[in-house]
């Protein structure tokens, strides 16, 4: 059943920020045929980079910008929230959309369980009035709920609607796409080949996911996985904590392009301790494809020149998969275990295959397993 409430009601906001999630597909897809990139529309780091830009565009217009999040996000709008645009600060008003993933009642992935169960009481805590939209809320209903929401914007007072699942419908018209040749899948199957028993920790989404079946596709034992299935982000900064205290392990981080942009910082923190036994790769394909595919800003970055800056020994692009075996080789050349703080940028295609899996194993299981590795190469 299509929900009443079509996304072109949101057509009165003129300014859009936020990070793509998958309950808001349509909403994404109609801004991405609609609202340009740029002045009207900005994809955002990360959700408190969004308010923050929202802000400056209520500051210059006095107009109420729309900010669009998965609830996962709902933690990284906190801060703006409450230091910035609450009432007893400077007031300032704006509409948020959320994504409820983990809604109470619906079967969804591990990471995303807790977050829904406090979705809510999230909101009540941060100040922030709530309606949600389900597939059969009306459009007399969203409209009564704009014009309280109004009275609220009035006062400096922010607002949201809670998105449930297939409760928006648009058939978006336009696709993002790239000129990158590399598969993602090829790429990892080649860094894993070159790993082997080291330690890897994978990037949320489906860079973990592909990790967990090529380790399968290769007969090759997976303990020494850490699968990042929720915080998005911070994968580069779990393998830090952990190669800073497993210095005889080879530590590889595999991230993608939008989680290394949503936390940034995490690279000038990598850079400056500098651990010689940490290779940081980006896959980078220019979209936040498990969510939808909406462009990032990845495409304009030189996150070798990044990566430099901040510190990091060496840093390569790579483009070709014949590069990329040959760099790995080279990299690995005389000693499994690198004696320099290696960074690795890989540019991929959009693409990945419809039947890919999730791992069958709990967060709980993984973090056994993998604490059991790490125990274990400490022994030897």
């Amino acid at each position: 059943m299509c929900s009443k409430v079509k996304v072109e009601v949101f057509d009165k906001y003129e300014f859009f920020a936020g990070v793509p999630d998958s309950l808001l597909a349509p909403l994404c897809g109609w801004l991405y045929d609609v609202k340009e990139l740029g002045r009207n529309h900005v994809v955002a780091a990360n959700e408190g980079n969004a308010v923050a830009v929202a802000a400056g565009y209520y500051l210059a217009t006095g107009k109420i910008p729309l900010v669009y999040l998965q609830n996962s996000g709902l933690g990284n709008i906190a801060n703006p929230v409450v230091s910035l645009t609450n009432p007893k600060v400077y007031g300032i008003p704006m509409l948020f959309v959320v994504g409820w993933r983990g809604e109470p009642g619906l079967k969804d992935e591990p990471q995303h369980i807790f977050q829904g169960e406090i979705t809510e009481n999230f909101l009540d805590c941060i100040g922030i009035e709530y309606f949600v939209i389900d597939k059969n809320t009306s459009e007399e209903e969203f409209y009564r709920t704009e014009e309280h929401f109004a009275e609220l914007f009035k006062s400096g007072k922010s607002a949201a609607y809670i998105i449930k699942k297939d409760a928006l419908h648009y058939k978006a018209q336009k696709i993002h796409a790239n000129d990158y040749s590399i598969v993602r899948e090829d790429a990892i199957c080649e860094i894993l080949k070159m790993a082997e028993n080291d330690v890897v920790v994978a990037t949320t989404g489906k860079i973990a996911r592909e990790v967990y079946e090529i380790r399968k596709k290769l007969g090759q034992n997976s303990d020494g996985d850490f699968l990042t299935v929720g915080s998005m982000g911070h994968s580069s900064s779990v393998a830090l904590g952990i190669a800073l205290n497993q210095p005889n392990s080879h530590v590889w981080v595999l991230d993608g392009d939008g989680a290394a942009l949503m936390h940034m910082g995490a690279m000038a923190v990598i850079g400056k301790y500098t651990p010689k036994n940490l290779t940081h790769i980006i896959l980078n394909n220019a979209a936040h494809e498990s969510v939808g595919g909406m462009p990032t800003v990845a495409d304009g970055l030189n996150f070798g020149k990044i990566a430099l800056a901040c510190g990091y020994d060496t840093a390569l692009t790579i483009t070709n998969i014949d590069d990329l075996r040959a760099c790995l080789m080279k990299m690995t050349k005389q000693t499994k275990m690198p004696k320099q703080l290696n960074f690795l940028e890989i540019k991929t295609s959009i693409s990945s295959r419809a039947d890919l899996g999730r791992p069958t194993e709990t967060p709980q299981e993984n973090r056994a397993k993998f604490m059991e590795f790490l125990k274990n190469k400490i022994v030897s």
